[in-house]
């Protein structure tokens, strides 16, 4: 079979093979890192608590990232989620401050660990702040922290295995991105997110078995494998612009013939945001829930805050969505710059057939770019607010939560990207493709790419 033969091409490969194993071993010691209780934590009292909240809600969000380490209160409760606000942060310094604009584009390799060290820097401290709030968290809960342990040895000891554990699992990341197979930062995030998965998956189908309702159960593993293929081709979706290379002469004087001129194109992705907007979005809709506690005299404000709250009402869903939308359209603005497409193109000698170089060439690419951008952002949008509408027509909430926003969309995009880089293993080597009609590709691949040399 063909699965077969593909394995047995993977397997026979020592870099690739040696590459997968050291990814899965380290995956492995995350996996087990949380299951490692922080000191003076009691666990029954945690199970107590995560049991009766739900699993819609942020905190829920957190667990399904860390892969159950935040409600386990374990070492790696924190996850790389810090790094990951550490990162955005950075980014986002880039598209504000000359400095870091300088660094993300003049200064080459220097510029770029000068990045890595400012982004661990901010690791830690963010690590610290939110080490803090996590244990207030935790000893909010009755009976989770042992009276044994003295108050202040809690903290000081906790805060400091919190950070150690992050900064463990950003070490585990980046030796899997140098030494693995993939990103590991995003593989570390992926095997949390798929631990909870066979979990949602069970309870669905106990629950559904139960219920006389089989038949229901395989209609939405149905519907679950229509929305992980739209996410693919939407993923995948690419405008690609031709672009042709001016002819040169080639051959003494006199007797110079033009060269037939090079053809590519530009590759303009209908996501281009990713899952950002997701994640923007999301951390605004959770503001009304600290509103709350400061208008909690207000009978008529605090109702319709509690109507944002509340992820089942026809307001929230169309302000998260109507977030969604506006946010892809910001993070693209900031992506994606027009004016370096067209700057990139005329000094490398090479125009769009039928569009002037320059201004023009720069308004040609800003018109197409709005348009793919808005099927793009209403599906990131209907992906926002997809686990809502699932949990409505009476999926269960863990099982909801894998219907759509950032679980699904991390899930496919590390799906792709790996997947990518497998297969360009086996095409170096001679063998076939993972798939017979064209090649897979990831978030970052195909096409001319501005910045890069011909």
């Amino acid at each position: 079979m063909k699965l077969f033969t593909v394995l047995k091409n993977i397997w026979s490969i020592k870099e690739l093979r040696d590459r997968i194993v050291f990814t899965l071993a380290l995956l492995l010691v995350y996996r087990v890192g949380t299951f490692v209780v922080l000191p003076g934590v009691v666990p029954a009292a945690l199970d107590k608590a995560a049991q009766n909240r739900g699993a819609n809600d942020l905190l829920g969000l957190i667990n399904v990232f860390t892969g159950g380490a935040f409600d386990n209160a374990a070492i790696f409760a924190l996850g790389v989620m810090p790094y990951i606000t550490a990162s955005i942060i950075v980014q986002l310094l880039g598209f504000a401050l000359p400095y870091f604009q300088r660094l993300q584009s003049k200064d080459g390799e220097s510029g770029r660990k000068r990045l890595n060290q400012i982004t661990r820097v901010l690791t830690v401290a963010i690590t610290l702040v939110q080490g803090g709030g996590y244990l207030q968290l935790v000893r909010s809960i009755p009976g989770a922290v042992s009276l044994e342990v003295p108050e202040g040895l809690f903290w000081f000891s906790n805060i400091i295995i919190l950070s150690a554990g992050t900064i463990f699992c950003m070490w585990l990341g980046e030796r899997i991105t140098d030494k693995g197979i993939g990103n590991g930062t995003s593989l570390i995030i992926q095997a949390g997110i798929i631990a909870r998965l066979p979990q949602a998956f069970v309870f669905e189908f106990q629950k559904l078995f139960s219920d006389n309702k089989l038949l229901l159960f395989f209609l939405e593993l149905a519907l679950f494998f229509v929305v992980v293929m739209a996410t693919i081709l939407v993923i995948q979706g690419v405008r690609r612009i031709p672009i042709q290379f001016a002819k040169r002469m080639v051959g003494r004087t006199g007797g110079a013939m033009p060269a037939a001129s090079a053809r590519d194109y530009l590759p303009l992705k209908v996501n281009s945001a990713g899952v950002m907007p997701i994640i923007f979005a999301q951390a605004l809709m959770f503001l009304p829930a600290t509103a709350i506690q400061y208008m909690s005299g207000d009978s008529v404000n605090t109702g319709r805050i509690n109507m944002l709250n509340d992820i089942y009402s026809l307001g929230y869903n169309l302000l998260f969505f109507t977030l969604i939308v506006v946010f892809t359209y910001v993070y693209t603005a900031l992506m994606i710059n027009p004016t370096s497409y067209a700057d990139y193109l005329k000094r490398n000698n090479a125009f769009i057939p039928g569009v002037k170089p320059g201004e023009a060439t720069s308004d040609y690419i800003d018109n197409i770019m709005t348009r793919i951008t808005l099927p793009g952002a209403v599906f990131l949008g209907l992906i926002g607010i997809l686990p809502s509408i699932a949990a409505t027509f009476g999926i269960n909430q863990q099982f909801a939560l894998f219907f759509g926003g950032t679980t699904l969309l991390i899930m496919v995009g590390v799906a792709l990207d790996t997947l990518q880089v497998i297969e360009s293993y086996l095409l170096t080597q001679k063998y076939d493709g993972l798939i017979k009609s064209g090649r897979i590709q990831g978030r970052t691949s195909s096409g001319l790419q501005v910045g890069q040399p011909q």
